[in-house]
């Protein structure tokens, strides 16, 4: 029987155990595999559980660490990856019952750098319907359920990601961001979830804003994922030069003292925060200021007219693609998606999402001047530290179904690097994070400070046990 505790082990002790050859890439990927089997009834964080292939994997790479010629330090590393990175042989119907389950022919460029180290990759993790709800409600995967206690949300989009971190599915799990989709789930399950500068993790297909990145229980485990996934690809047109630097080394040495360090509070627009959300970033913001840290008070940025813009394009664009739909791909989409996508972008003129597109570039340009004072800027993530699991979003109303992500968006529209990173818990025994924001292609210093505070953070709780 395998020895399930080894799934808690952390990437980066894996691949010391491995290289001593005191520990196999193949009992790991059993021990998780073993995990996900018991806890899947009751989390559905998994689409699909590629059993036989990550044990095929997993024996090659226990070979190889055997012979002494590994791919990588990361070699025999398990790893989920969300549904929309494409692996060959894998449907990605994007997590919609409308979208096609044919497999897909290659891999995409985060996937082919974790074949290409040798990572174990034992599933595809689930999404919200074409990524566009902070939930894990799909027509196609049903309700992804939050492991600190599954009658919650995990939010979205890589709500099967965050949810497979918090559950212990192995050390790396790997999602998207667009508008917040790792942040806020890694928010909501208490994990550390990373959104790098647009281009720096190579993705396809590229659009604005989107980034794929790493949910973990560690800074460290994320910062060695970003040593396999920041590489160079052709085949995304904003992929940035790879950096030649280790993304673990010097990870614990970022000098607090005389850093400025920018708090912002409340977005002005959008859902209000919760008092113990902001409680927990002034709480963050006094440990940082013990240390040394400049901490200033910083105003919102960001007007509802931005915000407001957002929106409706990503209704626009959305609403597009479900009327390229047939009338039977439409009537399998969830509900609240068409309300969403249509109850007022079918009236949309070609002005009126110019007009949106504008908004969009005058909140990039209003959040680099906030963040350029500083060195990094402290946040909330989410202003909604929980709602439940069968919700689509905070709130569960279509017309206000993006207004919890005022603090993530921003981010990805300015192509600056962020994290989420869990302070402490609530009352009920619940994570309450903070994010982080550094400026553009900083992204080593985020995961540097996030690595601050963990160090600084109030004592965790054990990771819990579904099952």
């Amino acid at each position: 029987m395998a020895d399930i505790t080894l799934a808690d082990l952390s990437a980066v002790e894996l691949r010391e155990r491995f290289a001593r050859c005191e520990l196999s890439p193949e009992d790991v990927t059993q021990a998780v595999l073993a995990r996900i089997e018991a806890s899947e009834p009751r989390l559905n964080a998994m689409y699909r559980v590629l059993r036989e292939s990550a044990l095929a994997a997993a024996r090659e790479s226990t070979q190889r660490w055997q012979a002494g010629v590994p791919r990588s330090a990361a070699d025999g590393i398990p790893v989920t990856v969300k549904e929309n990175l494409y692996s060959a042989g894998d449907p990605a119907p994007i997590g919609t019952a409308a979208g096609s389950l044919a497999p897909r022919s290659t891999d995409a460029p985060p996937v082919a750098r974790l074949r290409e180290a040798g990572c174990v990759i034992v599933g595809k993790t689930t999404m919200p319907d074409f990524g566009m709800l902070s939930s894990g409600l799909s027509s196609i995967h049903g309700i992804t359920r939050n492991p600190w206690r599954t009658d919650l949300n995990p939010a979205g989009s890589s709500s099967g990601a965050a949810a497979a971190a918090a559950a212990g599915y192995g050390p790396w799990h790997l999602g998207t961001d667009i508008g917040g989709s790792i942040r806020l789930p890694a928010f909501h399950c208490g994990v550390f979830g990373f959104k790098p500068s647009l281009g720096r993790v190579p993705i396809n297909p590229p659009f604005m804003g989107r980034v794929a990145g790493p949910l973990t229980r560690t800074v460290s485990d994320a910062a060695l994922l970003m040593n396999v996934v920041a590489r160079a690809d052709a085949r995304d047109f904003m992929s940035l030069p790879a950096e030649t630097r280790d993304y673990v080394e010097d990870l614990d040495g970022l000098p607090l003292a005389g850093l400025r360090i920018g708090v912002l509070e409340d977005m002005g627009t959008g859902w209000p925060p919760e008092p113990a959300v902001v409680e927990a970033v002034r709480d963050a913001a006094r440990a940082l200021e013990r240390e040394g840290a400049r901490i200033e008070p910083i105003r919102s940025f960001l007007s509802a007219q931005m915000l407001d813009g957002i929106q409706q394009f990503f209704e626009a664009r959305s609403h597009n693609e479900l009327m390229a739909l047939d009338s039977t791909q439409r009537a399998a989409v969830l509900p609240f998606i068409l309300e969403w996508a249509t109850w007022r972008a079918h009236g949309f003129s070609g002005a009126d999402v110019m007009r949106a597109y504008n908004q969009i570039h005058a909140m990039r340009e209003a959040a680099v001047v906030a963040s350029q004072p500083f060195d990094y800027l402290l946040m909330p993530t989410a202003p909604i530290a929980r709602y439940p699991a069968e919700h689509a979003c905070p709130g569960n109303d279509p017309h206000r179904a993006l207004d919890h992500i005022a603090f993530t968006v921003a981010w990805n529209m300015s192509e600056q690097p962020a994290a989420a990173v869990n302070w402490r818990f609530d009352d009920e025994g619940l994570p309450l994070g903070v994010q982080l924001v550094g400026r553009r292609f900083d992204d080593r210093g985020v995961l540097r400070l996030s690595r601050q505070i963990e160090r600084l953070r109030p004592r965790q709780k054990p990771w819990p046990l579904v099952g």
